[in-house]
């Protein structure tokens, strides 16, 4: 048996212990986990920097998602808080009826099994992935990239030691200790002993785990998000929301990567939001519209409303009406994040009813489309999937259900 093998052996170990572990335990165990890691703060902070030294060639966008700041720390410590203080999602009745036969009949709630989070860079990813899984009462077999393996290792290292500490198996949270990409495709074999596949990272990531295993996969496809400025919006509140939705953070899959704006409204809020955007120092892209508007602004070219960019350029596109820009989405998105902003309440149901994404948000940043903006504390990830799970994947959607009924010598007739 390989070392991968073993793992994953030892996570479907540690699952079955989980399944009957109260809530309670598995809400203290999270909590030991944010002290251990405060107290190993140095250690990851000195581990993070090593990483990044040694991977001098990796974008400014990627070294941005592989950097562990203390803001990030924080987000990090206060994300298993967070999902220690959720309700118990493992035990809820889903639904339950009594047949005339006397049989009764619930849907509970139980955890899926083990779990696999293949991820690049972003160490935040280890600790919410433990923490939605743990949460939830499965087990985490985490294979982060290689060039956040010294981070990962303290971080991992501390989580286990927590959840011994609060009477759990140690092999609850597992780390691939190894850079090397066969473990990878060894780890996709094991349809034995895992029970879903969760990739974060680009698309080849993503694809590249969808086609190489029979083990079901959520997947987290790009986040190429739209918002749509309509004829009615307020020019101050459009400037504020584009500038959060794409400058916040640049490098993440909520950022703002295509803007809409109606022909109506274009005049009047271009120039505003254009201003917003250059103290930032974002490039800006333009259809030949926007370009008589803002006539500094870069040619937008085809592909560029199907790119992801992760960076501080932001294509603009001026639509003529609402249909319009539900036919761009339709076409150019990726069913991540969308939004209107508009003071119509027709409008605005329209937008949410037609468009196909797994947010859609009236008068709000693209960057609040998350687990922690939606009370659900840290997530796995955000889904563009419609099965099992769609849009952020937080401890209630790491669950499944089964069906128990009871009865009383109740015989099929």
């Amino acid at each position: 048996m390989n070392p991968v093998e073993t793992l994953a052996l030892h996570a479907r170990k540690a699952s079955s212990a989980l399944k009957s572990s109260p809530g309670a335990i598995r809400a203290d165990a999270l909590n030991r986990m944010a002290g251990k890691l405060l107290d190993c703060h140095d250690a990851v902070m000195a581990a993070n920097a090593a990483d990044l030294a040694a991977a001098p060639e990796l974008s400014e966008a990627f070294r941005k998602r592989l950097a562990v700041t203390d803001k990030i720390f924080d987000y990090m410590l206060n994300r298993l808080r967070e999902a220690a203080a959720l309700p118990d999602p493992v035990g809820r009745i889903l639904e339950g009826r009594t047949m005339p036969s006397g049989l009764k009949v619930r849907r509970v709630a139980v955890p899926i099994g083990v779990i696999a989070m293949i991820y690049e860079a972003r160490p935040n990813v280890t600790t919410d992935a433990a923490a939605v899984a743990l949460k939830s009462g499965n087990a985490v077999i985490l294979k982060g990239g290689s060039e956040s393996l010294r981070t990962n290792r303290v971080l991992a290292a501390a989580m286990r030691e927590a959840a011994v500490e609060a009477g759990l198996p140690e092999d609850v949270v597992q780390l691939v200790d190894s850079s090397d990409h066969g473990a990878v495709t060894e780890l996709l074999k094991l349809d034995k002993y895992i029970d879903l596949v969760i990739p974060r990272g680009g698309k080849g990531l993503i694809r590249a785990v969808a086609e190489g295993t029979r083990i079901p996969v959520l997947k987290h496809y790009d986040g190429i998000c739209h918002l749509y400025i309509a004829a009615d919006a307020d020019p101050e509140m459009a400037a504020d929301l584009v500038e959060n939705s794409k400058c916040q953070r640049v490098e993440v899959c909520n950022a703002l990567e295509t803007l809409l704006v109606d022909g109506e409204s274009a005049p009047r809020v271009l120039p505003g939001i254009a201003a917003a955007l250059r103290k930032h120092r974002v490039e800006l892209r333009g259809c030949p519209e926007t370009l008589k508007l803002l006539p500094d602004v870069l040619p937008a070219k085809e592909e560029d409303w199907d790119t992801e960019y992760l960076a501080p350029i932001l294509s603009i596109r001026i639509v003529h009406g609402i249909d319009e820009a539900i036919r761009h989405i339709a076409e150019h998105g990726s069913g991540h994040t969308d939004g209107i902003v508009t003071g119509s309440l027709q409008l605005a149901d329209k937008f949410t009813a037609e468009v196909d994404s797994a947010s859609v948000l009236v008068n709000a940043s693209t960057r609040l489309s998350g687990g922690g903006d939606y009370g659900m504390g840290a997530v796995a990830g955000i889904s563009t999937d419609r099965l099992h799970a769609r849009g952020p994947v937080g401890p209630n959607e790491l669950c499944t259900s089964k069906w128990v009924a009871v009865g009383n010598g109740n015989l099929r007739k």
